[in-house]
């Protein structure tokens, strides 16, 4: 069970990887382009959000099954065991969040620049935390593990 809920969340990221650069891109260009906010648009960001909370929830049923994860006083003292258990999930619920908070919000206003700037803006530091978060881990970007 745990191998194949690893290998599930590690390709899974980069299906979330590639949803929010496109989601960012399509975003910037409708700021820059001042284009209107397409059905396009909205569907992407749908697919972003949908495809994120899958990978939260694969992550945290991880963090519950995961051998590397151990609730200890300990664990704290380490820094491998240290980034499983309260840093990686930290950023990463935090840039779940942003995800989730772009897509709703912008779901709710009327105008199309202001969809696309708040699309932008919140999507753009979701992925800056989800980089820095990655490379805390010590690991290759684009190990597969």
């Amino acid at each position: 069970m745990y191998s194949g809920l690893l290998f599930a969340h590690s390709y899974v990221r980069y299906i979330v990887l590639i949803l929010l650069i496109i989601v960012i891109v399509t975003s910037l260009v409708g700021v820059l382009q001042k284009k209107p906010y397409t059905t396009t648009d909205n569907k992407l960001s749908l697919f972003l959000m949908i495809s994120t909370h899958i990978q939260f929830l694969l992550g945290l049923t991880l963090y519950i099954v995961s051998p590397v994860v151990q609730f200890s006083g300990e664990s704290m003292k380490h820094p491998e065991t240290r980034y499983w258990l309260v840093e990686h999930i930290s950023g990463m619920l935090l840039a779940v969040v942003l995800i989730t908070v772009a897509r709703s919000t912008s779901k709710k206003m009327a105008d199309s620049q202001a969809k696309h700037r708040r699309l932008l803006i919140l999507n753009l530091i979701a992925l800056a935390i989800i980089i820095a978060v990655i490379s805390l881990s010590g690991r290759n970007f684009f190990i597969f593990r």
